[in-house]
């Protein structure tokens, strides 16, 4: 067996190379899984059919919210107006109440209405109701207080 001689420039080179590759291999961090959204069910049917004009299922972001996922989005015109009504499943009480505080957040000047567990607010110059009810975060937007009241009372007896 050779001897290294600590001496000689290259000898030791080849002794560093030779203990550096006897170290502890390095390993990659684990890689995340790419977060993916279960597709929203079709919630069309918990949807009045009077006066809507249009139906559709979002896969994400509804309302153009990062912080909300996908959900079922209706319009309606009734006396030559026209509002939104929208409906979103959460996987738990809990998460869709949670959804309600997130969406409560980005309005202007939430009113807490605390006989629907729900706010009433304005985002982007348009007014905005919101409630939750078991695994469902619900809403109207375009419409005065009084008016998406009303249609909540009916809309949350459908949930």
């Amino acid at each position: 067996m050779s001897t290294v001689k600590w001496r000689d420039p290259l000898g030791c080179l080849v002794a560093l190379a030779f203990l550096a590759g006897c170290g502890a291999a390095k390993e990659d961090p684990p890689k995340k899984a790419p977060v993916v959204q279960a597709k929203p069910s079709d919630e069309s049917r918990r949807f009045p059919t009077k006066n809507q004009t249009r139906m559709q299922l979002v896969e994400r972001d509804l309302l153009d919210k990062g912080i909300l996922p996908g959900g079922n989005l209706a319009e309606y015109k009734h006396r030559g107006k026209t509002y939104q009504q929208f409906l979103v499943r959460a996987e738990s009480a809990e998460k869709a109440a949670l959804l309600l505080f997130d969406l409560k957040t980005t309005l202007n000047n939430p009113k807490y209405l605390a006989h629907m567990g729900g706010y009433f607010g304005t985002d982007r110059e348009q007014p905005v109701y919101i409630f939750a009810k078991g695994v469902f975060l619900a809403g109207f937007i375009g419409l005065a207080e009084k008016e998406a009241e009303l249609l909540a009372r009916e809309f949350a007896a459908r949930l």
